[in-house]
């Protein structure tokens, strides 16, 4: 299982990103659209992955919040649909957004997305009940103030660094120095200046040790 890459942009496409991990350039496929992951060519990104064999295919599938991971796995349970339909899904709502859509049993917004249809947009609210109480308000609800956003953000990006090794004490000074140094607030954002700042830390301490 491959739960992680991290590296740098070598392409990007409608939907996917090659990113540079050991030598080889990994297709990732991601959400699209305004859901997709602000990654630019030579952008370093950390992408949390499900890698989905076939038996005519491998496909690594990546996002970068924990919580997308979370429902995508969630998602490609229910039957019916298949990888493509749940990042399609997630290319269309947020996990919050689908979590809350679940919990009122409310099958419309699922029926918006393309290849999700009547009967499937039910059995997802069916099936998933009970289930995504932890990603309910994870993401995109209306915060009060722009420091309840950061914090929020903060604490997504934190648990991303630490899903990619490293320590929770590293991964919440490098998010402070990071949002400190006028990085953005949205989680995207937040995660390439945080790993900057890491993968500079690492760099100089190789330095330091020759």
């Amino acid at each position: 299982m491959i739960a992680s890459v991290q590296g740098e942009v070598l392409a990007v496409g409608a939907g996917w990103v090659v990113v540079a991990v050991g030598g080889i350039g990994m297709r990732v496929e991601v959400p699209a659209g305004g859901r997709a992951p602000q990654a630019h060519v030579g952008d370093v990104v950390a992408l949390q992955t499900s890698l989905i064999v076939r038996e005519d295919s491998l496909t690594l599938f990546g996002f970068a919040t924990a919580p997308e991971l979370e429902v995508f796995g969630h998602l490609i349970a229910v039957s019916g649909v298949g990888p493509r339909s749940a990042l399609g899904v997630l290319s269309a709502l947020t996990p919050g957004e689908i979590a809350r859509a679940v919990a009122a049993e409310d099958e419309r917004p699922f029926k918006r997305v393309s290849g999700i249809g009547p009967k499937t947009a039910k059995l997802i609210t069916v099936s998933l009940a009970g289930k995504l109480a932890a990603v309910e308000t994870s993401d995109d609800a209306p915060a009060s103030a722009s420091g309840s956003e950061s914090a929020g953000a903060s604490g997504a990006v934190q648990l991303a660094l630490s899903g990619l090794g490293y320590s929770d004490a590293d991964a919440a000074q490098a998010v402070q120095d990071a949002a400190t140094a006028g990085a953005p607030v949205d989680e995207a954002g937040l995660l390439r200046a945080a790993l900057r700042l890491l993968q500079s830390d690492q760099a100089s301490a190789r330095g330091r040790g020759r």
